[in-house]
């Protein structure tokens, strides 16, 4: 029996740029493909509905099925610890719980949550509490996406958080390139866009700790502006090349390194105090991520190894659909909307 192919749209909805995957599977494991890939420059932050349809319209992007991510501060992520209860009746004992939690009416919220020792041998209380992931999103949000996808003639079918297809994605390219050397160690995943990083930090293949910083590549970009008086365009190149200004470019971004290090390391040593486990090792993606002297000024701050890695690597790409240079150019800013089309994996869509 030849099963048909299961086709899903990972959009991710940036602040300057929107993120196009269309993925499809026919169910077996490691039978993935890319189909389609788009990317275009956002011209309406509050209303992105003419760039969204110019993208599907320049990728030639045919899936309708799409699934989106959210983020901001309208989402709120908290790990609770809680009575334990059994999984009927865990959406129950955690609304009772999430007034503490949530700065908002319940009412006015989107309610979800996990029991994180469900999935994962580590350990991770010892008080016979049980750990709990509490997502809340604001109702108006989640609506205003998914009037956003109507608009423009594509079907919601889940709407996630973008951490969570960070390390969703990470799964995934775990399981095509499977790395022994990692296998059961804790690892970090640091997502550095335009305007704010990722942090996601993972025990096998569950996520226990995420965190969004208001800090990343734009301001790399502003600080290499005003040391070496170039323009914006000239001062994203220079940030991966910077030939003989390597020294200035260092020195500029110096600051700004210094700053998204001390809150990256507030997260762990959040994390460290909460499960008793040190993060082991530390994965980098994001277009900010290619800042030329990024790995070894974080490997100095870390004392940790710094690995860069490719969210498309492995996966069959159908060469007659996809502009593939284009694709591997940009591959490193396509963690989030990969790992929102690998829900096509899990069979949740």
């Amino acid at each position: 029996m030849f099963r048909r192919k299961n086709t899903i749209l990972g959009l991710d909805i940036g602040t300057s740029s929107i993120k196009a995957i269309e993925m499809s599977s026919s169910g077996g494991s490691g039978d993935f493909s890319i189909t389609g890939y788009g990317q275009v420059a956002i011209t309406d932050v509050e209303n992105p509905l003419n760039d969204i349809k110019e993208l599907l319209h320049t990728s030639g992007i045919k899936s309708k099925r799409v699934i989106t991510g959210v983020s901001g501060r309208e989402v709120i992520v908290r790990y609770i610890s809680m009575q334990p209860v059994d999984k009927e009746n865990l959406a129950e004992a955690v609304r009772f719980e999430a007034d503490k939690y949530i700065p908002y009416d319940l009412e006015e919220v989107v309610l979800d949550s996990q029991r994180l020792d469900d999935d994962t041998t580590v350990n991770v209380s010892t008080s016979g509490e049980m750990k709990v992931l509490l997502v809340a999103a604001k109702r108006s949000l989640i609506e205003s996406r998914v009037g956003l996808l109507r608009s423009s003639e594509l079907h919601p079918s889940i709407i996630d958080v973008d951490s969570f297809a960070l390390g969703n994605a990470f799964v995934l390219k775990s399981m095509l390139s499977p790395r022994p050397e990692v296998e059961g160690k804790i690892v970090s995943l640091v997502d550095i866009g335009c305007t704010k990083t990722n942090i996601n930090i993972m025990i096998g293949n569950t996520s226990f700790f995420t965190r969004e910083i208001y800090l990343a590549g734009n301001e790399f970009t502003e600080e290499i502006q005003k040391r070496l008086e170039v323009t914006t365009e000239e001062a994203e190149g220079l940030k991966r090349e910077p030939g003989i200004f390597a020294l200035e470019v260092q020195e500029a971004v110096a600051p700004v390194i210094e700053d998204l290090a001390n809150e990256i390391t507030l997260s762990f040593e959040y994390f460290e105090g909460q499960f008793e486990r040190e993060v082991e090792e530390i994965f980098v993606s994001g277009g900010g991520s290619q800042l030329f002297s990024l790995e070894p000024d974080f490997e100095r701050i870390f004392g940790k190894r710094i690995n860069r890695w490719d969210p498309t690597e492995n996966f069959e790409i159908r060469e007659d659909q996809v502009d593939i240079d284009a694709l591997r150019a940009n591959s490193s800013q396509l963690a989030i909307a990969i790992g929102l089309a690998s829900r096509i994996y899990q069979n949740k869509v």
